[in-house]
């Protein structure tokens, strides 16, 4: 299925400004795409309080959906675009991955695409920014997302009293999963909650039913979990399934199309993004 990517009209101020080139897994769930658009449509309508007024915005996916990440490249940076902008000024992307911990996708998989890109679009500049997180504004998301489960559920008592499960997709790589490990210290220390612990739907333990039967069993009077994720799809059925299976309370929605990581998204970018004509920062 076809998604139009997302796009403001660029004023007079942002004419030059380095396209936003954000790239999502992909999933064969339409739900999944239509979070990411969604989400990617905030962000474009945040980008002015962000000093970044009619910032042009694309999204592309690595796999499942349309359009890939070469077809939205290809129509950023061929010959006839660098023509339109002139010899002083060629078109620019800030590719961003919108993915939650750096793993094999964010340093392996989207490196190599790009490298390729370079090669066949020489009038196109091309830079790397950051996955989201580990960042504060994902708790700030996350505490949106949870509070609206919470309230949906009917859960009361304090936080001292709720355990918390910290539910994401879970990788390969120790580093992001110790990542996942640090924010829900983070969360806990922040929020007060009985505990957070980390679990993961894949590629690592305990898995989310078996964070929620543990937290039991020690004795906590009710668990939540939270799902994150960042839109709807396989994993995030399987956390929902499992958990109120081991007896979950609640469990949160992705965060999906939350402003505060829209707003981290647009940080990423204007931490990646050219400075101006003098700027010498090398291409990633």
């Amino acid at each position: 299925m076809r998604h139009s990517p997302v796009s403001n009209r660029p004023g007079p101020a942002a004419a030059r400004a380095a396209t936003l080139v954000a790239v999502a897994h992909g999933s064969t769930n339409p739900l999944a795409a239509a979070a990411v658009t969604d989400l990617m449509a905030l962000t474009a309508a945040r980008a002015a309080r962000a000093g970044l007024p009619g910032l042009p915005v694309r999204t592309a996916y690595l796999g499942h959906c349309l359009p890939s990440l070469p077809d939205v490249l290809a129509a950023l940076g061929g010959p006839a675009r660098a023509r339109h902008a002139g010899p002083c000024a060629r078109p620019e992307a800030v590719v961003l991955p919108l993915l939650l911990t750096g793993a094999y996708h964010s340093d392996t998989d989207l490196p190599a695409v790009l490298g390729e890109a370079r090669g066949r679009l020489p009038w196109l500049g091309i830079r790397y920014g950051e996955p989201l997180g580990p960042h504060p504004g994902l708790l700030r998301a996350l505490d949106r997302r949870m509070a609206e489960a919470i309230a949906t559920a009917g859960v009361t008592g304090e936080p001292a009293d709720t355990a918390v499960v910290l539910a994401a997709a879970g990788s390969s790589r120790p580093a992001a999963n110790a990542a996942v490990d640090g924010m829900a210290a983070d969360w806990q220390r922040a929020c007060g909650w009985r505990s957070v612990v980390p679990a993961f739907a894949s590629a690592g333990s305990p898995g989310p039913g078996e964070a929620v039967a543990g937290l039991l069993r020690a004795g906590a009077p009710q668990v939540v979990v939270a799902t994150y994720l960042l839109a709807p799809g396989v994993f995030a059925d399987q956390v929902r399934g499992q958990a109120l299976a081991a007896g979950a309370r609640a469990v949160s929605a992705p965060l999906g199309a939350a402003a505060e990581l829209a707003d981290v998204i647009l940080e990423r970018y204007r931490q990646a993004a050219p400075l101006g004509a003098g700027d010498r920062r090398r291409y990633a």
